[in-house]
């Protein structure tokens, strides 16, 4: 690469509006702002497309941006199964457990109802990008519905895990409606999270930040409670 070329391509890089060579005039006064995956791809693309021409380049580009588009898409899914998960919980919960005291079955009706909501965003979402939601969820929940105590210790499971793997994922989404949605239903879980503690007597914010799962750790947890799992412990 030239000299001029890599100067162009370190301005692209950092974002600055760039002006292309001969070869690549289609690239002029470009600008990329942002840090997000997609705006990196967008940036090393111009960067290449500036020094060797936009045709080198393009495949390129088109089949980076269906990956991130996948996996924004994975992420959805996968947010679906947990709140689907934790609807199943708390629909059930309301149902089976035994003498709930009333502030606990308010509780979990509310948060049941949260739940649904979220689930409906979701599938709503995933339509969107072009996928097939799941409607609902095979579950098993053993003997979590023995007592209030019991329902309470697998809630805040749950709900700790669910605001984790919001976190976890943040970082790895490109689109925009992906993340507003995965912003707006993590505070939710969290303040689901903070009440199921207190109900259990337990410190509602035991530290200052909160856990990141990756969704490798996140399916260990889960996956005990999903019925068709093939590796259910």
């Amino acid at each position: 690469m030239s000299t001029a070329g890599h100067k162009l391509a370190a301005r692209a890089r950092e974002g600055v509006a760039v002006r292309a060579p001969g070869n690549a005039p289609e690239l002029a006064a470009v600008e990329v702002e942002g840090m997000t995956r997609e705006a990196f791809i967008v940036r090393g693309a111009l960067a290449a497309g500036a020094a060797y021409g936009v045709v080198a380049v393009g495949p390129y580009v088109h089949s980076a941006l269906a990956q991130t588009a996948s996996a924004d898409a994975d992420i959805a899914r996968f947010a679906l199964t947990l709140e689907l998960l934790e609807y199943e919980y708390y629909e059930r919960a309301v149902k089976q457990v035994p003498n709930l005291s009333g502030e606990v079955r308010s509780v979990a009706k509310e948060i049941r109802d949260n739940e649904l909501e979220h689930v409906d965003a979701l599938q709503q979402l995933i339509a969107q990008l072009g996928g097939t939601p799941a409607k609902k969820l095979a579950v098993r929940f053993g003997d979590s519905f023995a007592s209030e105590s019991r329902f309470l210790t697998l809630a805040q499971t749950f709900e700790d895990t669910g605001v984790s793997a919001y976190n976890g994922a943040g970082p790895q989404i490109v689109s925009k409606d992906v993340l507003e949605t995965a912003g707006e239903i993590v505070q939710i879980e969290a303040r689901h999270a903070a009440v199921i503690r207190d109900l259990r007597g337990e410190d509602i914010a035991p530290s200052a930040f909160d856990a990141s799962l990756d969704m490798a750790q996140v399916e260990r947890i889960a996956n005990p409670f999903i019925r068709g799992n093939p590796n259910p412990g």
